[in-house]
């Protein structure tokens, strides 16, 4: 069965798409897909058992009369999300870059959602399985989609641009992260700007922060059509009254009426990622009164930019990942805040390679020369940047976990920041 064929079947059985045989529900279809350490099509028959409808598979000894035989399951699920992404035909906005994506594709997905019917990426669907299983969940009367772009490798951005075709796109920022995988700073680079160069290709439209230089001197390169942040300075928005509370807070200004932005977020580098969004929204047509009610109703619940009250302090969850460039600005908007008295739990970045060293060297002499700050750290790697020094270091977050319950912190302002694979969520109930 051709991918064509394959995908009229999905639409006309309103079939729900499963990849993993132990969520699979009556009707589904199931895509038997591979991984380094898992082979879906083994799990064929269970899936069926589950009641399955069929199961799509690409090794012919798992094959039965309720299984589809493809040449290769994830490039055919890759194959009919693109058919669907046609089918839809509504604007498409990718959005990729090393920090902030997650939290510029939620306020923009709040602001769109006052006017259009609105899909987007939801949870961590942003890769090669992500892209297109968010694409293939699009309802069909939706107005506008919005599509977060990961990526660890060089050529992945151009693949997921390939399947989801987006029409406008939006870089963040381009930071050091996943340099393992990149192999340097040009290696981030040129991945990131894969995006521009096919919205170029495509004669698509980009939102831009002119002042990020970079990203500016990009935009020359692939010569994209491109609209600047508002704030800068001939935008038609002007922001001023910048500050924490520990919340971010700003005044803007549109045509003499002055509007008050109080978020939800912590960190100064989310302001950024606001005027991203309310950029977006002035382009099409979402009434600036409209966009400041949105983000303001806006509470993040996913271990980003997260401020939470607890029983006895008052904590940043911002632990689902980190690198150098997000650790900093973290760390930074933590020292400015006019909390007190503060304390820091920071995990260890990982996939820096050859630079993870330096970079764990650079946040211990930050902390290091900040007065009225207890310091934690948490991994192998800062406890190598730290060695000699007075900080309190664990190896890893089970064993910070019996020292927090013997030594309770009580009445802080606490930052807690990791990659996500330390795992320092874990100790949120102590805190």
């Amino acid at each position: 069965m051709n991918n064509s064929k394959l995908f009229e079947l999905i639409r006309e059985q309103g079939l729900r798409i499963a990849t993993d045989s132990r969520t699979v529900e009556n009707g589904d279809i199931f895509f038997a897909l591979r991984g380094d350490n898992f082979n879906g099509n083994v799990f064929a028959n269970e899936a069926i058992e589950k009641g399955a409808a069929f199961a799509v598979i690409d090794e012919p000894t798992c094959l039965n009369d309720k299984c589809i035989l493809v040449e290769d399951v994830l490039r055919t699920l890759q194959d009919i999300a693109t058919l669907h992404r046609d089918l839809i035909n509504c604007p498409v906005l990718a959005v990729t870059g090393t920090n902030g994506k997650t939290t510029t594709k939620e306020v923009l997905s709040v602001i769109m959602g006052r006017k259009f019917n609105v899909h987007s990426t939801t949870g961590n669907l942003n890769n090669h399985i992500g892209v297109p299983l968010t694409i293939l969940a699009t309802p069909a009367n939706t107005d506008f989609m919005i599509i977060e772009m990961g990526a660890n490798h060089i050529n992945e951005i151009d693949k997921l641009c390939r399947i989801a075709k987006p029409d406008y796109g939006l870089i963040t920022n381009i930071g050091k992260a996943h340099l393992e995988g990149f192999g340097s700073d040009e290696g981030v680079i040129t991945a990131k700007s894969e995006l521009y160069n096919f919205i170029a290709l495509n004669r698509g439209l980009v939102f831009y922060n002119e002042e990020n230089v970079l990203l500016d001197n990009l935009m020359n390169k692939f010569g994209i059509k491109g609209i600047k942040y508002i704030g800068s300075v001939d935008s038609q928005i002007k922001i001023e009254k910048v500050n924490l509370n520990p919340w971010l807070c700003f005044e803007l200004e549109y045509r003499h009426e002055k509007f008050r932005v109080e978020t939800k977020l912590f960190g100064l580098y989310n302001l950024e990622n606001i005027k991203a969004a309310f950029t977006v929204g002035l382009h099409f047509g979402v009434r600036v009164s409209v966009m400041v009610e949105a983000v303001n109703s806006y509470s993040p619940d996913n271990n980003r930019s997260q401020v939470v009250k607890t029983f006895g302090n008052m904590v940043v969850r911002d632990a689902y990942n980190a690198n150098p460039v997000s650790m900093m600005e973290a760390l930074t908007s933590f020292i400015l805040s006019g909390q007190a008295p503060k304390s820091v739990i920071l995990g260890d970045m990982l996939e820096l390679g050859a630079y993870s060293a330096e970079e764990h060297r650079k946040i211990v002499e930050v902390l290091l020369t900040t007065k009225n700050i207890s310091a934690y750290l948490v991994g192998n790697c800062f406890a190598e940047a730290a060695t000699g020094t007075d900080i309190k270091i664990f190896n890893t977050t089970a064993d910070m976990i019996p020292f927090l319950e013997a030594n309770p912190i009580s009445g802080n302002f606490i930052l807690v920041k990791g990659s996500r694979g330390i795992g320092l969520e874990s100790l949120y109930d102590l805190l």
